[in-house]
């Protein structure tokens, strides 16, 4: 593909060439509707695409930017909404049977925002049911897969936006994180995701377990991920846990370098088993951080796994929605997701009151441990990509996704920024990625450090799905 391609462009280049007239939104609407035309019947990353909602929206674009009055500097860029997000104008299946084709009639806050800001909002990326595990398959719309190798998982839950993102199927990707599912699957995939300080980016209705989702961008750059911030990243009163105090400018330190900056590294977190390769890739990413100026010292935060404590509020809430079934309506739930609240029935409310005591311990250690460090830095995930359609990786002794993904969820519980950042590949071509995590509200600190490695070393993305395949 040749780098004047406008399906490959970046939010930032797209927005010069509008406003130079050498292109126009139009064109770079068509150029990703395009791209989806090619690629998606291949990785099913998408599960509803708007051609004319998104080519009446990129011909009023262009028209802003024709009279020099864009809405924003995202006006006329292509974005995609994760299937959880209301979009107005189209349906939020969510991945379940339970619910239906019927267009949404309010934009959730993501939605409403980017529309504001003159985005073109293309469709719906695919989703677990209701968002429930880490890797991306449901009843309605099947699995979606890997583009560097289509037999497996991208990750979930926000895995159609990984995979979009991955592939360029659209610039800008909104996806949700209450454990990991914007981390896991930007690693999984070889993309930077990012999960902000919680209630920095609101989110309406709710999510099934309000306390841990994070709404986030999913991109091929973290300057394209802080132009995604500047419009989602502000305060919507109709989320009850929203608050205020964002960025002005969530892309204000990026041209910093690293000098100052203190990063805790560790390969574990002192508690979990990790793929020799994915080790190797994640170390010598410390080093380059180091090389690029920041100190690194190798050392583990000291809290023990809070799997169980992340299981307890994450299945309670898997059994509130499986209460106000139907028997008839719970014979069509994903069955990993049943099991999951019947496993919470046998529980008693003290279970869940000292689970959100542990919680607050957590989240205090943490916090206690961004005094010394200003950031901390793990795998995403400590193995590669596996088989499409199973919650754990085939022929493990693993019976939850929480058990292969051990260093997501703990900066849900203690809703702190957290990123996924692309480091290299295994033997086999995969991707791995590093988590850099910080204090609450310090994401300017974490946005920086994570641009100034993908600059220093700039991932590569695949040109077709299973580009191994192509030669």
């Amino acid at each position: 593909m040749s780098d004047t391609d406008l399906g490959l462009m970046d939010a930032g280049r797209l927005a010069e060439l509008f406003g130079s007239g050498e292109a126009s939104p139009l064109e770079a609407t068509r150029a990703a509707l395009e791209r989806i035309e090619r690629f998606n019947d291949k990785v099913n990353a998408y599960v509803y695409v708007d051609h004319e909602g998104a080519e009446a929206a990129a011909k009023a674009s262009a028209r802003r930017w024709g009279q020099g009055k864009p809405l924003s500097p995202i006006d006329g860029v292509p974005v995609s909404l994760k299937d959880l997000t209301n979009v107005a104008g189209m349906p939020a299946r969510e991945g379940s049977l339970l619910t239906s084709d019927a267009h949404c009639e309010e934009d959730a806050p993501p939605a409403r925002m980017l529309r504001e800001a003159g985005a073109v909002l293309l469709g719906k990326t695919n989703t677990p049911e209701f968002g429930w595990k880490a890797v991306t398959d449901n009843r309605v719309f099947g699995a979606t897969c890997n583009p560097w190798d289509t037999r497996l998982t991208p990750g979930g839950s926000s895995g159609g936006a990984a995979a979009a993102a991955a592939l360029n199927l659209g610039v800008l990707h909104q996806g949700g994180d209450s454990g990991g599912s914007i981390r896991i699957p930007a690693a999984f995939t070889g993309v930077f995701g990012f999960k902000p300080t919680f209630g920095w980016t609101p989110q309406w209705p709710p999510a099934k377990e309000p306390t841990l989702s994070h709404i986030g961008p999913l991109t091929r750059s973290v300057r394209d991920a802080a132009r995604m911030l500047n419009v989602i990243g502000r305060y919507d009163y109709r989320d009850p846990y929203a608050t205020r105090g964002q960025p002005e400018d969530w892309g204000v330190d990026l041209d910093n370098d690293l000098r100052g900056l203190r990063i805790a590294y560790s390969p574990d977190l002192g508690y979990a088993k990790v793929d020799s390769q994915i080790a190797e890739r994640v170390r010598e990413a410390a080093r380059k951080l180091e090389a690029l100026g920041a100190e690194i010292v190798e050392i583990d935060p000291g809290f023990e796994s809070p799997i169980k404590t992340f299981q307890t509020l994450w299945f309670t809430a898997s059994l509130e929605l499986w209460s106000q079934c139907s028997e008839e309506q719970r014979q069509r739930l994903d069955p990993g997701l049943v099991a999951n609240a019947r496993h919470a029935e046998n529980w008693l409310a003290v279970d869940l009151f000292r689970a959100l005591a542990d919680r607050a311990r957590l989240t205090q250690q943490l916090e206690h441990f961004n005094q010394e460090y200003h950031l901390l830095m793990t795998p995403s995930v400590p193995l590669e990509p596996f088989e499409v359609n199973h919650e754990v990786p085939p022929g493990s002794d693993m019976r939850d996704w929480e058990e292969w993904a051990p260093f997501s969820y703990p900066f849900n519980l203690s809703q702190q920024p957290a990123a996924s950042v692309p480091c290299g590949f295994t033997d086999k071509g995969l991707p791995v990625g590093f988590q850099l995590a910080g204090g609450k509200f310090d994401d300017i600190r974490v946005l920086r450090a994570c641009n100034a490695f993908m600059e220093a070393h700039p991932p590569r993305f695949p040109t077709v799905p299973d580009p191994a395949h192509y030669g």
